[in-house]
C-alpha cells in the first residue's frame, strides 16, 4: 500500500513538473502544443531542445524521474499484490 501511495505521489509529481513545458510549447505555437501533447516521442526531444525555463533542469528531472521511478513502483505494487492474492 505504501509503494502505491508513493508511485502516486511521483505521479503527481511528474504531471506538474509536465505543465510548464506543455504551456511552453502551447505559447510558441498551437501546433508545437499538440505535438507535445499528442506525440510521446516529440516531447522529450522539445523538452530537452527547445524550451527555455530558469529551473530546466529540476522541471525536465521531475518530469522524467518522477515518471520513471512511478512507473517501477506501480509495478513493485502490482507484484506484491499479486503475491499477496495468492
Amino acid at each position: 500500500m505504501a509503494v502505491a501511495t508513493v508511485a502516486l505521489i511521483l505521479q503527481i509529481v511528474a504531471a506538474s513538473c509536465f505543465v510548464p513545458v506543455l504551456l511552453h510549447a502551447f505559447k510558441r505555437s498551437v501546433g508545437t502544443g499538440f505535438l507535445v501533447l499528442c506525440l510521446p516521442v516529440y516531447t522529450p526531444y522539445y523538452a530537452f531542445s527547445q524550451f527555455e525555463h530558469r529551473f530546466k533542469g529540476v522541471l525536465l528531472a521531475g518530469w522524467l524521474g518522477g515518471f520513471v521511478l512511478a512507473i517501477a513502483l506501480r509495478m513493485l505494487a502490482l507484484q506484491q499484490s499479486v503475491s499477496v492474492a495468492t
